[in-house]
């Protein structure tokens, strides 16, 4: 089993959908990363920061849980990262209503020395330059995994590039992808992904799944089709901490067992839309998750007679 490094936001959501709507409650790429990765029981833990105004109650779950928090900085007398936002009645696209950078407009990530030898590591969607500096004080990363968005492409696109030239794996969106290449085809554009360094890249695609690209292989993982999408917040950040948290536990890195890893992922991300936040997470069971692999299994395999 590899140690496993996350970086990203542990934060204050407040979310309205279709089917309700929440006051804060808590949310942040790492944690949802961090909740996904400790059902594997890997050796994580989570490099962020949140201010005073963050409940110790809230701590101690990520702790029960199985996460490493020494790399949870808090800033007593700063106010914790807050977005806001609200679900058309597509769930698909949304408004964003507020964001509060507080505490995370000064963020210096610190990678506790313990985990800088740490095989795998995970940049959540976070400033270039933080998840540069990360990459920095790690000493013997076997694979790196990038998350980011449009907002870095449309505002810090040379810092981005020298992140993207630095990992292993990057996991971005279908739109995302074509506005990183300009091409519209999502083949050309993971070629186009893969020659700025990433060796593997993950394009999400929503309720349609996720496609993993390596050289010229191609892997597609659908999405499970459910009954009902309560809230989708999170669902992203909860495929990549399944994804890390299965290559970690196994330590293998190949191909071959990226098309496992992309699967928990997605079963995983299926749980968190199930609920408002990050509930579904925590009391999910490990008989649920295998009951809904199997279901995955299920939904892919067939026999066919040629004729």
């Amino acid at each position: 089993m590899s140690k496993l490094v996350i970086v990203g936001t542990v934060a204050f959501d407040a979310i309205e959908t279709p089917f309700g709507k929440t006051e804060k409650i808590l949310g942040g790429a790492a944690t949802y990363i961090g909740l996904a990765a400790a059902k594997f029981n890997v050796d994580g833990v989570i490099v962020s920061v949140v201010g005073g105004d963050f409940p110790e109650e809230y701590i101690h779950m990520l702790a029960d849980k199985g996460m490493n928090i020494d790399g949870l900085e808090i800033v007593e007398d700063g106010k914790t990262f807050f977005w806001s936002g609200k679900y058309h009645n597509d769930m698909n696209s949304r408004d964003t209503l507020a964001t509060e950078l507080n505490v995370l407009a000064d963020f210096n990530p610190k990678v506790p020395t313990a985990y800088q030898d740490s095989e795998v590591v995970m940049l959540g969607n976070l400033h270039p330059l933080v998840q540069l500096s990360v990459i920095e004080q790690m000493s013997d990363s076997k694979l790196i995994v990038l998350d980011t968005m449009n907002f870095w492409m449309d505002n810090t696109l040379d810092e981005l590039m020298q992140v993207i030239a630095k990992v292993d794996v990057i996991t971005i969106n279908d739109e995302e992808a074509r506005q990183l290449t300009g091409e519209y085809s999502l083949v050309v554009a993971a070629q186009k992904i893969m020659a700025m360094g990433p060796r593997y890249v993950v394009i999400k695609k929503g309720e349609h799944g996720a496609l993993l690209f390596h050289d010229d292989d191609i892997f597609y993982a659908p999405a499970l089709p459910l009954e009902e999408v309560f809230d989708p917040t999170g669902a992203g950040d909860t495929f990549a901490g399944g994804f890390c948290g299965y290559l970690a536990k196994t330590g293998d890195y190949s191909y071959e067992n990226m098309k496992n890893a992309i699967i928990y992922g997605a079963a995983l991300a299926s749980f968190t839309v199930e609920k408002f936040g990050t509930e579904r997470l925590f009391e999910l069971s490990k008989k649920e998750m295998h009951r809904r692999l199997q279901q995955f299994k299920n939904l892919t395999q067939f026999d066919i007679e040629l004729t």
